[in-house]
């Protein structure tokens, strides 16, 4: 088996900054230590480098199948290995969507076939496949999505009996996009009357309003303490939502968990003006208020996971008038980075940031020997310079569809390398052409 030694990292994780040595044998971190030798491993210098665990994305849009002229699962999932990604949960909302166990099945050996970085996936809840998702064995992936604002086709789900069905019917995690329908609607007739489809782009969080995210994401809770559901609420974005989360508990002994994106960490409502259709996101982009908030509750533990939300469409979609422009946007080769910057800036610790990144996605989806750097554990790792600037540029970007909302932003870290289960898949710029990804496994 191939071995590499890391040497010299200073090692982010579990709450400590340590120097150490990591040696990977095989797929598997074999031991961790200082001043470790091996003359038989390939050395890696990682003086002044950061080594933590691969970030574990519990949240993006992959667009396969269906969707593949905005991205594919290799593609996005090459993309990450530069934001240091190595394991990801991609979400049902495809042509067709995953809301059967053969589709379920399907993407995963397309995933088996093609993706870079190691996967699982989202089963779909919708009106009217409750028995379908009754028969899906509660590790086959990393749990169930529940559309409760507008989506694709049949996944809103806004029957309140087949709703609480669902909830009583699972042991997985239900993750849930959070916004009321109803107000929505009213909303966006109020602003169409107004404006047609022109909508300025800065009344998107008044039409995806902080009210509708409340409602909903208050309602789901309800139910889910009604019927002791596991339920996780992602990309939470208003101060109001994020008083409903608790933090006086450990993450393993919550049923109630909640995800924040880094664009609702990066963005504000300030920046509509400048940036228009490429920071229109479902939930809004709020105001800057909302943004401080979900900081805070990042920081004292209301607030579990960060992910990305990556959901890329192309420049010709996003550039139409606000009804035509979709929502979403591709994030995750910068997220990391972006992160780290904000984390330069005091608004978290470097441990935290790790802590919410990667140790905390495997232990909410119970993720076998993953999210940790633990000899025994799978060598998912990410070597970062903290001290390299460079600038996003068309030149640099790995997504599909070709743009980020940070093209002209300059980072003062790097990702240098990304190994997936002991393989190096990204060095300074450069991807491997080998897979060596696999099927996510839990212990439930």
């Amino acid at each position: 088996m191939k071995k590499i030694l890391i040497k010299n990292a200073t090692i982010v994780n579990q709450g400590e900054i340590l120097e150490s040595d990591v040696l990977v044998e095989g797929e598997y971190i074999k031991l961790i230590g200082k001043s470790l030798s091996d003359p038989t491993a390939e050395v890696i210098d990682a003086q002044g480098k950061y080594l933590i665990p691969g970030v574990i994305d519990d949240q993006v849009h992959f667009r396969e199948p269906g969707l593949t002229h905005k991205g594919t699962i290799a593609t996005e999932s090459r993309a990450g290995l530069a934001g240091g990604i190595t394991s990801y949960i991609e979400q049902p909302n495809t042509i067709p969507q995953t809301v059967t166990i053969a589709a379920l099945e399907d993407k995963m050996a397309t995933a088996n076939a093609s993706s870079f970085s190691n996967y699982s996936f989202n089963f779909g809840g919708t009106n009217d496949n409750l028995e379908e998702l009754k028969r899906l064995d509660k590790n086959a992936c990393a749990g169930v999505k529940l559309f409760l604002g507008s989506s694709t086709g049949n996944m809103l789900v806004d029957n309140q009996q087949v709703l609480e069905s669902i909830f009583s019917s699972t042991e997985m995690v239900i993750s849930a996009h959070c916004e009321d329908e109803h107000i929505i609607r009213t909303n966006m007739e109020l602003y169409k009357e107004r404006y047609g489809d022109d909508i300025p782009m800065s009344s998107h969080p008044l039409i995806r309003s902080a009210e509708a995210c409340y409602v909903s994401s208050s309602n789901a809770i309800a139910l889910a303490k009604k019927t002791n559901a596991r339920l996780h609420v992602f990309h939470v974005s208003t101060a109001r939502e994020t008083e409903l989360f608790r933090n006086d508990i450990p993450l393993k002994d919550k049923r109630i968990t909640a995800e924040v994106c880094t664009h609702h960490l990066w963005f504000s409502s300030e920046d509509y003006n400048e940036m228009g259709s490429l920071i229109k996101w479902n939930p809004a982009v709020k105001t800057a208020q909302d943004r401080d908030a979900l900081w805070g509750a990042l920081n004292d533990d209301r607030i579990d996971v960060l992910a990305t939300d990556h959901a890329p469409h192309t420049l010709e979609e996003k550039n139409n008038v606000y009804t035509s422009a979709p929502s979403g946007g591709p994030l995750v080769q910068h997220s990391l980075v972006a992160l780290m910057e904000k984390q330069k800036e005091g608004k978290i610790s470097l441990t935290r940031l790790i802590e919410k990144m990667c140790h905390n996605p495997a232990i909410l989806f119970n993720i076998e020997k993953r999210g940790f750097i633990r000899e025994g554990y799978y060598a998912d790792l990410v070597l970062i310079d903290p001290n390299s600037s460079w600038n996003v540029s068309k030149d640099n970007i790995a997504y599909k569809c070709g743009w980020s909302p940070f093209e002209g932003v300059k980072f003062s870290s790097t990702v240098t390398h990304c190994f997936v289960n002991g393989h190096l898949a990204y060095e300074n710029g450069n991807f491997s052409t080998v897979r060596n990804a696999k099927r996510l496994t839990f212990e439930r």
